[in-house]
C-alpha cells in the first residue's frame, strides 16, 4: 500500500476541482482565474468529506463490516486533509500578521 504525495495529491485535487469548475459554470471572476473563496470552500468540503468517510469506515471496520486496509487509507487521507487545511490556515494568518506590520 503506498500513501500518496501531498503534492501529488494537490495537484490531482487542483485538476479535480478545475473539471468539476468547469462542468458546473463554475465561479469565474473577470481576468477568467477561479474565485479563491470557492477554491476555499471546496477544499474545505473535501477535508470534510475525507473525516467523515474515515470515521465511517472505521465504525465499519469496528462492526467487522469493513477492510483495515479501506480504514488505514482513508484514515491517511483525512490526515494529510487535515494537514494541508492547518498548514495553509498558518499561512494565511502569517500573511495578515505582516501585513498588519507593514508602515503605512
Amino acid at each position: 500500500m503506498t500513501i500518496p504525495s501531498p503534492i501529488a495529491s494537490l495537484g490531482q485535487a487542483s485538476a479535480a476541482y478545475r473539471d468539476a469548475s468547469a462542468a458546473a459554470g463554475g465561479a469565474e471572476t473577470t481576468s477568467g482565474g477561479t474565485d479563491f473563496s470557492s477554491l476555499l470552500n471546496h477544499a474545505i468540503s473535501g477535508a470534510i468529506e475525507a473525516g467523515q468517510d474515515a470515521d465511517t469506515k472505521a465504525t465499519n471496520a469496528i462492526s467487522g463490516q469493513g477492510d483495515l486496509t479501506d480504514v488505514v487509507t482513508a484514515v491517511s487521507r483525512a490526515e494529510l486533509a487535515l494537514q494541508t487545511t492547518v498548514a495553509i490556515r498558518d499561512r494565511v494568518l502569517q500573511a495578515y500578521q505582516d501585513i498588519i506590520k507593514m508602515p503605512i
